[in-house]
């Protein structure tokens, strides 16, 4: 790795105000994002899927009552208004309480969104959505058609999450972006699927890359080399410089030099210390990419609030982290280790994204 992927000075000062703000934020722990994994039954089969191999479709889906149950101790703790509750799977559009779940969000004054693929979002389940006060949408776009429907297994995908997009992109009324996961065949089009968003009217539009957990273990292939993952860094800083769409990587690694570049922000993982969330068979964690070996309770056992409030350790203090490459790593203080999605079972860092950058 060479010394020019360091951050610069002025970079230093603002992360070292960011770790200030950190800290405060580890103390305070104000919960914002709730991740409710509401069902692993999917419609599609992607070669690139980050769910957890030990779990199946075949696990029943919460009951709703369950979940509001949860929803209901949270309520007392929190201004409602400032707690964003985000459905996931598995596909979200699989269960048909969507509806009914989103009225009695709404009714106790929730903001609430979903993840999805778009493969069900039919006109008139987008209405009965937004009647109930969707309030947010993440719709995935993994390249042109060819690419996309390859990766994602089934040939209308492309043409059905296209729809989706452009009925996200006439409705004033809800925030939407587009992820697309940046992968060895898909590299090579990244200006024409942003050409191709600009022209379906999309604002917001976030890159990730593979991380090597649950199907997308099985495909090495598709991890970047180091070369083309800096390539992705050089096309977000470019792209976010044009304006023409705001264009960001995700939350998923320290960034050296391109932090404050290439997000909105700079890189913190807020697992733990503004993000939650129910799996499907009803264990508390953070972001539900994490591991299940971070499971911090269940809410058949636990109280939710008390869990949040008591435990989280692992993630609000995260000395544990520092082994391997990033024992003596001088980026480590702005770094912690990297996103908590990319510790394995055993808590080994996977990757790390500031030693990808070559250059």
């Amino acid at each position: 790795m060479s010394k020019d992927v360091s951050p610069s000075l002025k970079q230093r000062l603002a992360l070292e105000l960011e770790r200030q703000v950190r800290k405060n934020d580890i103390k305070l722990h104000t919960l914002k994002q709730l991740f409710w994994e509401c069902t692993l039954r999917c419609n599609l089969h992607c070669k690139h899927c980050g769910s957890d191999c030990r779990t199946t479709a075949s696990f029943q889906d919460m009951p709703a009552s369950d979940f509001l149950r949860v929803i209901d101790n949270i309520t007392p703790h929190v201004d409602t208004h400032k707690v964003m509750i985000i459905f996931t799977g598995g596909e979200p559009l699989m269960r048909d309480d969507l509806e009914q779940i989103g009225f009695e969000l709404n009714k106790r004054e929730y903001p609430w969104g979903i993840v999805s693929n778009g493969l069900f979002l039919t006109p008139e389940r987008f209405k009965n959505l937004l009647r109930v006060g969707l309030h947010s949408a993440t719709i995935s776009l993994d390249g042109m058609e060819d690419d996309h429907n390859w990766m994602r297994g089934h040939n209308k995908s492309f043409a059905k999450a296209s729809e989706a997009i452009h009925m996200l992109a006439n409705t004033s009324s809800i925030k939407f972006d587009v992820v697309t996961c940046v992968n060895c065949r898909n590299i090579y089009s990244l200006e024409q699927i942003k050409e191709y968003l600009i022209s379906l009217g999309v604002r917001h539009w976030r890159l990730f890359t593979i991380f090597p957990v649950g199907r997308a273990a099985e495909h090495p292939e598709f991890q970047l080399s180091d070369n083309d993952f800096t390539k992705v860094m050089k096309f977000i800083e470019a792209t976010r410089n044009e304006g023409k769409i705001n264009v960001s990587y995700g939350c998923e690694g320290f960034l050296g030099k391109y932090e404050g570049k290439v997000r909105n922000n700079f890189y913190r993982c807020n697992a733990g210390i503004k993000v939650a969330s129910i799996l499907a068979d009803g264990s508390i964690s953070a972001c539900p990419s994490i591991r299940y070996k971070f499971n911090q309770g269940n809410i058949y056992k636990d109280d939710f609030w008390n869990v949040w409030e008591s435990r989280y350790e692992p993630f609000r203090n995260r000395q544990w982290t520092k082994n391997g490459i990033c024992a003596d790593c001088s980026m480590y203080r702005y770094c912690e280790g990297n996103g908590m999605h990319l510790h394995d079972e055993d808590g080994k860092l996977m990757l790390c994204h500031y030693h990808r950058l070559t250059e």
